[in-house]
């Protein structure tokens, strides 16, 4: 295969599996959410909220052949996450119990196996380790189950790496609702640390009681270890109440945001109804703008309301008009001038000329 057609080949799963992606982790973070509530790291609580949600349907589907395996592939890599820190322990019991579920739910034949990074492998044996402790077997008798059949891939990386080939690494984006508090305090002042402190002062009294015997210099506390451990517990009680006043704050501003969106629904509404009220004017035609228009509201006694009359720009008056005003004048009573061709009688001796008087020479 040409590096082209299979640089092609790996788009289109990339496009596939960012398909798939933000479903799936919101349904993994839907199930854990239910298993974080119920305070318990039960392998029987877990499964009654796998049954409730019917999580074995995820695999049910159009997919088939190599899509089938890239999702399930898919599906195994974003539950592994939730197995590893910065959850606290009872999210990765959940994420640990969800890798068993998943495993013997996937429709692939031969199954998809559990990729395993080498950098991983220390934290795996760190959580089996606190849970034999701790006495959670059945978190313990899951991973030896998962290792007994086999259902473990151990490899060097998380991620299957290709030759010339760009791949756009999965970037997992921590849940802040399932990560765990940090408490370096209490890992660093652990009860073997208190024990090696109180052994180190003893020895350190007693070679300072063989120097100096009426000695009564004290450079140290004599009760050092105690008021390490009055101060973690102190810390831890601190920390609880600082986490407990957070969620207070939390449920405060969450109530002051649903009494901002109540006002401003409360506000949309009367802006609706003005809107309606006013709405209800009738426009006028463009004959009649110059008139007021009165709308009858005399059930609400608030009077009419009247629309601003409208003024428009004045045209000059035309020709025919002012001829029209300058001749026959304004008002009814017109100024008619009658034009004649003749004369009155007594005006034609005034218009006539004198006549010469001839005068005849014989």
């Amino acid at each position: 295969m040409l590096s082209s057609e299979r640089h092609a080949n790996f788009t289109e799963k990339g496009k596939a599996k960012d398909r798939f992606l933000k479903p799936l982790v919101a349904d993994y973070e839907e199930l854990l959410g239910r298993f974080q509530q119920t305070e318990s790291v039960r392998f029987e609580e877990f499964t009654a909220i796998w049954r409730n949600m019917g999580f074995s349907s995820v695999f049910y589907g159009s997919l088939a052949g190599n899509e089938m395996r890239e999702f399930c592939h898919l599906t195994l890599t974003m539950a592994f996450n939730y197995f590893l820190p910065p959850y606290s322990f009872q999210i990765r019991v959940g994420g640990l119990y969800l890798l068993y579920g998943l495993y013997h739910t996937q429709l692939a034949s031969p199954k998809e196996k559990i990729r395993i990074a080498l950098k991983d492998w220390e934290q795996i044996q760190k959580f089996y380790q606190d849970s034999v402790n701790s006495q959670h077997y059945d978190a313990v008798y899951i991973i030896r189950k998962l290792i007994a059949e086999n259902a473990v891939l151990y490899t060097a990386m998380p991620q299957m790496l290709t030759f010339r080939v760009k791949k756009k690494p999965q970037l997992h984006k921590v849940c802040e609702e399932f990560r765990d508090r940090p408490e370096r305090v209490k890992d660093l002042i652990s009860t073997d640390m208190l024990q090696e402190v109180a052994n180190i002062q003893g020895h350190y009294e007693r070679l300072k009681a063989s120097v100096l015997e009426r000695s009564s210099i004290a450079v140290t506390q004599q009760d050092l270890p105690a008021r390490l451990h009055s101060c973690v517990l102190e810390f831890l009680h601190w920390q609880d109440r600082h986490e407990n006043r957070g969620d207070a704050d939390h449920l405060v501003d969450a109530e002051e945001k649903a009494q901002q969106v109540e006002s401003s629904n409360r506000a949309q509404l009367l802006a609706s109804i003005k809107t309606k009220s006013y709405g209800c004017l009738a426009e006028a035609s463009k004959s009649r703008r110059h008139r007021q228009v009165e709308m009858d509201t005399s059930f609400s006694g608030t009077g009419y309301i009247k629309e601003a009359p409208k003024y428009h720009k004045s045209r000059a008056p035309s020709l025919r008009a002012r001829t029209h005003k300058n001749l026959c004048g304004e008002g009814d009573e017109q100024k008619i001038q009658y034009w004649l061709l003749s004369a009155a009688e007594e005006d034609k001796t005034a218009l006539k000329r004198p006549k010469r008087k001839r005068s005849f020479r014989w």
